[in-house]
C-alpha cells in the first residue's frame, strides 16, 4: 500500500466523547436502580479491571459484579442501559465538524483503546464511525500497535489527537518528527498537572477539541503537505 500524504489518528474517550458525562451518568442509574452499595461495588470492580487491563471493560466488570450476585436477574437492565446509551448526545461540541475538517486534509481514522463489545459499540451509536467512513482501530493499548497502525494506514506523516499526555508521549517518542501531537485538555487526565508534567509537551494544545476549528491546526497542516 503507497503511502497517504497525511493520516490524522484521533481518540475518542474525552477526546471526541464526553466520557466522565457517561461515567456519571452510569453512577446515578447504578444508584437509582440497584443501590449506592451497587454502584460502589461494580465501580471498584471496573478500576479493578481498568489496572489489569488499561482500559476500561464495562460489560466485563458487568460479568464479574454478576458472578458475585447470580441470583440478581435485575441486572440484566444495566446491561440494556451500557448497549443502549445515546452516545451521540455526548459527543463534545464542534467533534464532528473537526472531523470533517481533518478529512478534507487526508485519511481520517479513530484510534482507540477499549474492549471488543462496548467501544466498538459507542463508536457506531455517537455517529463517529460513519464520520470517519468506517477507519476504527481499537487495540488494547495503542501505544503498543504502532507497527499494525504504520501497516494499515501508512503516513508520509501522523497527526495524533488524544487527551492523555501519556499516551501522546509515548506515540512522539517511537515516532518522533513523523508525528504532529494534539491536546485537547478535556476530561479527568487532561487537567492533572503532575502527571503532564513528566511527559513531553504536545505540539499543539487546545482547551477543547472545537478550537481546532481555528487557524491553528490548518497552519500545522500546511507544514507537513
Amino acid at each position: 500500500m503507497s503511502p497517504n500524504s497525511l493520516v490524522f489518528l484521533v481518540d475518542v474517550d474525552n477526546t471526541l466523547l464526553d466520557n466522565d458525562r457517561i461515567q456519571n451518568d452510569l453512577k446515578r442509574h447504578l444508584e437509582r436502580e440497584f443501590g449506592a452499595a451497587c454502584r460502589d461495588r461494580y465501580w471498584a470492580i471496573l478500576e479493578q479491571l481498568f489496572t489489569e487491563l488499561g482500559y476500561r471493560d464495562y460489560l466485563g466488570a458487568l460479568q464479574r459484579y454478576r458472578a458475585e450476585h447470580p441470583q440478581d436477574i435485575h441486572l440484566l437492565t444495566m446491561s440494556s442501559f451500557l448497549i443502549d446509551y445515546p452516545f451521540a448526545n455526548r459527543l463534545y461540541p464542534g467533534a464532528l465538524d473537526v472531523i470533517e475538517r481533518l478529512r478534507e486534509w487526508g485519511t481520517t481514522v479513530i484510534l482507540s483503546d477499549g474492549d471488543v463489545v462496548f467501544q466498538p459499540r459507542k463508536v457506531e451509536r455517537s455517529g463517529i464511525f460513519e464520520a470517519v467512513d468506517g477507519h476504527v482501530l481499537i487495540y488494547i493499548h495503542k501505544e503498543q500497535a504502532l507497527d499494525d497502525v504504520e501497516r494499515r494506514y501508512p503516513a508520509k506523516h501522523y497527526f495524533l489527537l488524544d487527551d492523555k499526555p501519556r499516551i501522546l508521549d509515548a506515540v512522539k517518542t517511537v515516532w518522533r518528527d513523523r508525528v504532529t501531537t494534539i491536546f485537547p485538555r478535556q476530561g479527568q487526565y487532561a487537567h492533572d498537572l503532575n502527571p503532564i508534567a513528566e511527559y513531553l509537551p504536545a505540539d499543539l494544545t487546545v482547551e477543547r477539541i472545537g478550537d481546532l476549528l481555528d487557524d491553528r491546526l490548518a497552519a500545522l497542516v500546511a507544514g507537513k503537505k
